[in-house]
C-alpha cells in the first residue's frame, strides 16, 4: 500500500478475563489488558492488538495515548515502513504495525505472508504454560496438562529445584522449557541449571535479570539458555552471543511484525535458535506472530488458551496444535 490518504485511526483498551490466574515471578494477574488499533481506508479496516507490559514501563493508558497521537500521521499517509522510525519499539508500535499490515493485505487481496514474501505458516505445536506456585500446586496443574507435548514452566527462584522435579514427575513424557523471568541470581544459577538439566529440561529462559546476566558467559551452560527480557530488537542481538543460545521474539517487544521478521533473520544469521513468544492476550495478538513460526524452534503462542474467552474468529487450537489465522481475524 503506497498511500494512506483518507485513512482514519481508532484505538481502545479491551479486557479479557483469565481462566483462574496467571502467576510468574513478578506477580499474578486475573485479566489480560490489551490495546487495539484500527486503521480504516476505503471501506477496509486493519486491526492490531498489543499488551502493554509494566516491566518495560508501559501502561494501557499511555499506550493508548501513543497510538492516538499518530492519528494525523495516519491521515497524512503513514506507511508501515515510515512507522519504524516514527515510533519507538514497544507495544504501541506493535498494534499499529500489525493494523497497517492487516489493512495492506486486505487492500491487496492477499494473505499477509504472501504480501511480505514469507513462507506460509502451518500448524505448529505451542507450549502450554504452567504458572508459578508451590511444588505441589504446580505438579497438580502439570498433571492436568501432561498429555501436551510441550510445557513451559514458570519458576521463581528459591525452591525451583523442587518445583521442576515435581513437574517432571507429573509429566514424564512432555518436553519441558523453563522461564525464570529474571528471578535467579549468580549464587543459585548453576544449581538451578543443574536441577533443570537433571530432569531433561530443553531450554531455560532468562534466568538472570536483564543487564545483570554476565555470569552466563562465564559458566559452562549444561542446556540451552534463551534471552527474553534481555533482547528486544535486532540492535540487542550481537552483544548477547556469548551469554545465550536462543532468543525469544515477542511482537510487543520488537514493536511489531515488521521488526520481528527482520530480527528473526538477523538472529538466525548469528546462530541463535528462535522462540516466538507472546503475552497473555487474544488471538488477534497471536495471528501476526504465526508468520514467525516457520523460523522458530520453539513456539509459545498459548495466550488465548489461558483466557476464559477469546475474541470472535479466534485462532483454531486443537489441543496443543495452533493453526494459521483465518482472514476474518487478521492478515
Amino acid at each position: 500500500m503506497t498511500s494512506m490518504k483518507f485513512a482514519s485511526l481508532a484505538a481502545r483498551i479491551e479486557r479479557f478475563p483469565i481462566a483462574g490466574s496467571f502467576t510468574i515471578s513478578r506477580g499474578a494477574k486475573t485479566e489480560a489488558v490489551t490495546v487495539v488499533a484500527e486503521v480504516s481506508r476505503d471501506g477496509l479496516t486493519g486491526r492490531g492488538e498489543c499488551v502493554p507490559y509494566p516491566r518495560y514501563g508501559e501502561t494501557p493508558e499511555a499506550t493508548l495515548g501513543a497510538i492516538q497521537a499518530m492519528q494525523q500521521a495516519v491521515v497524512d499517509g503513514l506507511t508501515r515502513q515510515a512507522l519504524q522510525a516514527a515510533m519507538a519499539p514497544g507495544a504501541a508500535r506493535n498494534a499499529l504495525d500489525c493494523a497497517l499490515i492487516d489493512l495492506e493485505a486486505k487492500a491487496a487481496g492477499q494473505r499477509a505472508w504472501n504480501l511480505l514474501d514469507r513462507p506460509a505458516p502451518g500448524e505448529r505445536t505451542t507450549a502450554y504454560t504452567i504458572s508459578l506456585g508451590t511444588p505441589e500446586a504446580m505438579a497438580a496443574a502439570t498433571a492436568k496438562a501432561a498429555h501436551r507435548p510441550l510445557l513451559k514452566i514458570k519458576l521463581g527462584g528459591a525452591g525451583d529445584p523442587e518445583r521442576i522435579a515435581a513437574v517432571r514427575k507429573a509429566a514424564p513424557e512432555s518436553e519441558l522449557i523453563v522461564d525464570a523471568n529474571e528471578a535467579w541470581t549468580e549464587a543459585n544459577l548453576e544449581a538451578n541449571l543443574a536441577a533443570c538439566n537433571a530432569v531433561g529440561v530443553t531450554l531455560v529462559e532468562q534466568p538472570l535479570p536483564s543487564g545483570k546476566d554476565e555470569a552466563l558467559a562465564r559458566i559452562k551452560r549444561p542446556l540451552a539458555v534463551c534471552a527474553d527480557e534481555s533482547v528486544h530488537t535486532r540492535s540487542s542481538l550481537a552483544s548477547l552471543r556469548d551469554r545465550y543460545d536462543a532468543v525469544n521474539i515477542k511482537l510487543d517487544k520488537t514493536g511489531g511484525l515488521t521488526e520481528a521478521l527482520a530480527m528473526a533473520d538477523a538472529a538466525q544469521a548469528l546462530g541463535f535458535e528462535i522462540m516466538i513468544g507472546c503475552m497473555v492476550a487474544t488471538s488477534l495478538s497471536m495471528a501476526p506472530a504465526m508468520l514467525v513460526t516457520p523460523q522458530a524452534r520453539f513456539v509459545d503462542l498459548d495466550g488465548p488458551l489461558l483466557l476464559a474467552r477469546d475474541r470472535d474468529h479466534g485462532l483454531r487450537y486443537d489441543d496443543s496444535l495452533v493453526y494459521p489465522p483465518d482472514a476474518s481475524l487478521w492478515g
